[in-house]
């Protein structure tokens, strides 16, 4: 059983990584099954196997990362209220989005699934949404949403910088860096070269 449950991870990840490496290449209509099997040397059959055709392996990959991305915010969200902040949110997302590297690059990517990243953003909203309020008790709810939507924003540009360059900065440091561009703004430079 043992070895069987590890074949069937190898098989995935070789699936996985065929199918990201074709997704940066072309939009996911014009990546056929047989080209993917080819890509990660495996037969139809044991692609069919695990999966019923390319939709339903995006679907279960994008699953996954959710999954993922939840289990890594669960312990955020459930934190006592005056231990939550910005920056353990932030450190925890961007680990998260590091540990799915190769999905997150296929989704920023020209071809890939932008309402699966909206999905994305939209995760714990409602909680950082609530943490902003308390650490900007004079702002309106309407001006706290407002400010999600730039800075969910603008850690997409984060993001794929930091994918670009190979995630080589830690998740930690990029969300030392966003939480000091959220809360400063242009003065993170200044703060940056004094």
């Amino acid at each position: 059983m043992r070895q069987g449950d590890h074949r069937t991870r190898v098989t995935k990840m070789l699936i996985r990584k065929a199918f990201t490496d074709l997704l940066r290449q072309k939009p996911i209509q014009s990546i056929s099954i047989k080209e993917l099997c080819t890509h990660a040397g495996i037969n139809r059959g044991t692609f069919y196997t695990h999966y019923t055709d390319i939709y339903d392996l995006l679907y279960k990959m994008e699953s996954d990362m959710m999954e993922d991305f939840l289990q890594a915010l669960k312990p955020l969200l459930d934190v006592e209220e005056k231990d939550l902040t910005p920056l353990k949110i932030t450190t925890g997302i961007f680990q998260c989005l590091k540990d799915n590297a190769d999905l997150c690059t296929v989704t920023l990517g020209p071809f890939g699934d932008k309402e699966f990243a909206a999905r994305l953003i939209n995760i714990g909203r409602e909680k950082c949404i609530e943490t902003y309020m308390r650490f900007f008790a004079g702002a309106t709810t309407k001006q706290i949403e407002y400010y999600y939507a730039f800075v969910s924003s603008g850690c997409i540009g984060l993001l794929e910088k930091w994918l670009s360059e190979g995630m080589s900065t830690s998740a930690e440091e990029m969300a030392s860096m966003a939480e000091s561009i959220m809360m400063f703004g242009i003065g993170f430079l200044q703060q940056k070269g004094s």
